[in-house]
Order: structure tokens, then sequence, then C-alpha cells
């Protein structure tokens, strides 16, 4: 069953015979849009399925989302919806974009010849093809498509399978969209991210009870505000009944070694963005803290994580390569 079954579509075509192209449903998921807009653009402006499988049925062959591909694009730039059909159905360049827009795809140029793009010239080598839609949705600014999208990726694929090759490479499409245009896209950037978050708490079931000596601590080291690799972090610890306490964005060394205590965590998290951040010192001593009665002292396992820590590593602090693997060394072992 589709991921994004139950969602309102009409889902006449689903029940249809097997093969014979997409649905509407699969069509609109991969571009991200509406499927009451795919059948509006059907009925308003002639851009539905060249064939029918019989009866009411729709069933899109490539052709027929390669030219949905293209309204979309047209649409992007600001075109109006039924010059921006016209033009989809003969496949024409627009003359020219209209003032303070950019164009999505180049003149001359469809959606479907721009392969591992999603419709606004965002790179996207060989990322699932969800990412298309989600990218497509962030730059409309359509809240509600991209949180339908969001949820979806991750009910189909799982949290960390859904961050590791959906939501990540949109995210980074996004970021070099921005880092390329002149900072035109930082709303689209930080859009996304917002509705990514809010993504995380709608999916991560009730907080874990504490239990001692078996929290991990999740922080952002000071002048790091980049919270949401932790936050997909707790979301997947959570999962997997680990008990977490989470602390956020730019946490101050005091503060950090005072939560360290007070919780006597089993590991403490911490990432860094920047190599500007990222502080050895500052790692090896909470890895240094320990608690505990004489004679029964212990102290945290501390990984540190993110592109900030890249270099030689540091004896004593874990740095695994990404969720999969913290989520691996933070988890704990399933009992014989």
């Amino acid at each position: 069953m589709s991921a994004l079954a139950g969602n309102g579509e009409d889902r006449r075509g689903e029940d249809g015979p097997p093969g014979g192209g997409l649905t509407t449903g699969e069509v609109a998921r991969r571009l991200g849009v509406a499927p009451t807009t795919i059948r509006t653009w059907d009925r308003r402006y002639g851009l539905g399925p060249d064939a029918r499988t019989g009866g009411r049925h729709r069933r899109w062959t490539p052709g027929d989302v390669a030219r949905l591909e293209r309204m979309c694009a047209l649409t992007a730039t600001g075109l109006a919806p039924a010059e921006a059909a016209r033009m989809a159905r003969a496949d024409e360049p627009p003359a020219a974009a209209p003032p303070g827009r950019t164009t999505a795809v180049g003149p001359g140029r469809s959606a479907a010849r721009g392969r591992g793009r999603a419709g606004s010239g965002l790179q996207l080598s060989d990322a699932r093809q969800e990412c298309r839609g989600i990218a497509r949705a962030a730059l409309r600014l359509d809240a509600a498509t991209l949180d339908e999208l969001l949820l979806a990726a991750i009910a189909e694929h799982g949290l960390v399978a859904a961050w590791t090759e959906v939501i990540v490479p949109t995210l980074q499409a996004v970021g070099r969209k921005w880092e390329t245009s002149g900072e035109k896209y930082v709303e689209v950037e930080h859009f996304l991210s917002w509705h990514v978050s809010g993504a995380l708490r709608r999916t991560t079931p009730n907080t874990v009870a504490d239990r001692p000596g078996a929290t991990t601590v999740l922080a952002c080291v000071p002048g790091e505000n980049h919270t949401l690799p932790l936050e997909v972090l707790s979301a997947a610890l959570t999962e997997r009944g680990v008990p977490v306490r989470m602390f956020g964005g730019a946490l101050p060394v005091e503060s950090l070694v005072a939560a360290v205590r007070r919780t006597g965590p089993a590991a403490v998290v911490l990432w860094a963005q920047s190599r500007g951040t990222a502080s050895r010192p500052l790692a090896q001593h909470v890895a240094a803290m320990r608690w505990g009665v004489r004679g029964a002292r212990r102290g945290p396992v501390v990984l540190t994580l993110g592109p900030g820590w890249a270099g030689p590593t540091v004896a004593g602090l874990a740095r695994p390569s990404g969720l999969a693997e913290a989520v691996a060394a933070l988890e704990p072992p399933v009992s014989s």
C-alpha cells in the first residue's frame, strides 16, 4: 500500500489493472504536489494521461509525467497556470522569467531532460526519487505537501533510512542552491529545516523514562546552533528505548558540565558543524568526568559528531561516521 494512503486522495486509479504506468498518487508523490492539483491540471488544462486503462482509471506514462514535470517547473518561475500548461503541452521554453524570479529549468530544456534535478536546479544526483518531491514542495513553500511527503518518507523507509537517503540529500541540495545563488534561497532552507524538525517530533514516540546509568545527553558545543542532526538522533534513540536528554544548540561549557553531572549519563554526544566551534579540549574534559562512590566511579562515553570534528582522531573520543553508526554505538545490546 502506498505510504500516502489515507491522505484524502481519490484512489480510483489504484484499483486499476497492474502495470501500465503510475497512479495519480505515485505521480503526486514524485512531483511533490497534491493529487488534487494533478486532477485540476487534467480537468482545466488537458494535462491528463494520453491514455486511460478503461473507465476513469488514470495511469501515467513517463511521457505524461515529463509533461507534468514541465508544468511544475514553469509554474515555479511565476507563469500563470494556463500559460504554463500551454507551454508544457507544446514543450516550449519560457520567453523570459518574470521580474524578480529565477527560471526553474533553463530555456529549451524540460525537467524530464534535466536528470538529477528537482525542478529548480537542485543537484540531487542519484538520491531517492522522494527528494525531488520534497525539494519542489520546499521551493514552493508548500507547507501541507511538505509535511505529507516528509511523514510518508519516514513511514515508508524508517527514520534512519529516510534521514540518510531522503532528507539529508534534499537539505544538501537546498544548501548548495543557497550558496550559489546569492543567498536567494535562505527562506527555503529555513522552511525545510523547520518542517523536518516538525516531522521528527510528530513521528517520535513518547519520551523514554530515565534509567540510572542509561541516559544519553545530546548537546551542541558552545557557539553551535545546528540542532537538526541531534534532533534526528534523539528521535532514533527514543524509538529504540534509549533515555535521552536533549539540550539543543550552543550549550555553554558550565551548563554542559552541570548537565552531565546531574544526569550521570552513559554517553554524551557533542555536535559541531564547523571546525571553529569544535573543541577537543572540551570533549576530553567531559570524557574525563567521573561520579559515583569510591571504588565504583564511572564516566560517560563521548561521541563527537559533525563535520567540525574532521581531522585527526583523539584518543578516548568516538567519532561515528553517520546516523546509523551513532545509533548502533548508543543503543543497548540485544540480550540473548
